[in-house]
């Protein structure tokens, strides 16, 4: 039987196998809490978030403990897209592009003016710049832009060949995560895909803090076809998160 990792329980046996986690828990709960109030909807509050942990460290704040790791995740994303047939004409929509781990390569690789990088945050859509004078990539007519939520509703509709959201639903609840896919098809060509990435749950949907939520996989599947996407689970991603292609029918 599996553990419940919501209950006190667990909690106290996890606290006490790691006890120099324990603070920093609590500091985080706080600040969550501080934040929540102060917020209409789960966007604001992830925006919140995403500007504490940005001042900190850009990096970090989208997930990586060292520059090395920021590296690797980047190169295993572009790697992983050139596998899967993306060539330099393809227009690529990056949801959640933070500030470019994987952007810069993918913007690199494409004809000027086709990654369209998007966020919720200005906060790491500033680190983004910095990234892309760091890797001297201004000739790439970059796209980046803030967004409020994610309906996507300044796009054109069929102008993307791939749609990628790597590290997002993994910290969205399953509302926001409907939101997306009600309104992601719009902006696919029919050739298209999207892949996304999320916290594979192994028991019931779950969430830590409200940063980092999980689902099952049949869960995600179904929400996705209810909006009459096709959807299959990528045997080939190999991560810390798995991940989810999804298509117009």
């Amino acid at each position: 039987m599996m553990a419940d990792r919501t209950s006190l329980t667990y909690k106290i046996k996890k606290a006490a196998a790691s006890p120099g986690r324990v603070l920093p828990y609590f500091r985080r709960s706080a600040r969550n809490a501080r934040l929540k109030l102060a917020s209409s909807s789960h966007t604001d509050f992830y925006r919140a978030v995403m500007a504490d942990e940005t001042a900190k460290d850009p990096d970090r704040a989208i997930g990586s403990d060292s520059q090395d790791s920021w590296m690797w995740v980047g190169e295993l994303q572009h790697t992983y897209l050139l596998r899967h047939g993306l060539r330099p004409e393809h227009r690529l929509l990056d949801i959640g592009c933070g500030n470019m781990r994987a952007g810069w390569r993918l913007m690199q690789y494409l004809d000027p003016g086709n990654y369209y990088g998007v966020d919720i945050s200005p906060d790491i859509l500033i680190a983004a710049q910095d990234t892309v004078c760091r890797f001297d990539l201004r000739d790439r007519l970059p796209y980046l832009t803030v967004i409020g939520d994610l309906k996507l509703r300044f796009l054109p509709d069929g102008h993307f060949d791939v749609v990628i959201a790597h590290s997002v639903f993994s910290h969205t609840p399953i509302s926001v995560i409907g939101e997306a896919l009600a309104h992601v098809g719009r902006v696919l060509k029919p050739s298209g895909f999207f892949d996304f990435t999320y916290f594979e749950a192994d028991g019931p949907a779950r969430n830590f803090l409200r940063e980092d939520f999980y689902y099952p996989t049949q869960q995600i599947l179904d929400l996705v076809r209810s909006h009459g996407l096709t959807a299959e689970k990528m045997q080939d991603w190999d991560y810390a998160q798995a991940k989810i292609r999804v298509r117009r029918p």
